[in-house]
């Protein structure tokens, strides 16, 4: 999860909290973000390390053109290694 900072100058947050379960069989972990704004104590630490909604959307679709390259290219690779291994040699 990311730092998102918004138009507003606001910061979009991670937050995770670790509860125990109503019923008592477990514990839950959820993740979600906190809004804070100049005033807060860590707004200038974290800004630093925020994206803005088009740098982080942009971030996701390079991750996916990059996915796809590499299974293409793993694709190719195991190919060419059950072509070469024992099943493709000749006895």
């Amino acid at each position: 999860m990311y730092v998102i900072r918004l138009p507003d100058g606001r910061l979009r947050v991670p937050h995770s909290v670790l509860a125990d379960s109503a019923e008592g069989t477990g514990r839950i972990i959820a993740q979600a973000y906190v809004e804070i704004g100049p005033g807060d104590p860590d707004y200038d630490r974290l800004l630093g390390q925020s994206l803005t909604e088009e740098e982080l959307a942009e971030k996701r679709r390079r991750w996916r053109d990059e996915d796809a390259d590499l299974l293409r290219r793993f694709e190719e690779w195991k190919a060419d290694l059950e072509g070469d291994g024992p099943s493709g040699a000749e006895g």
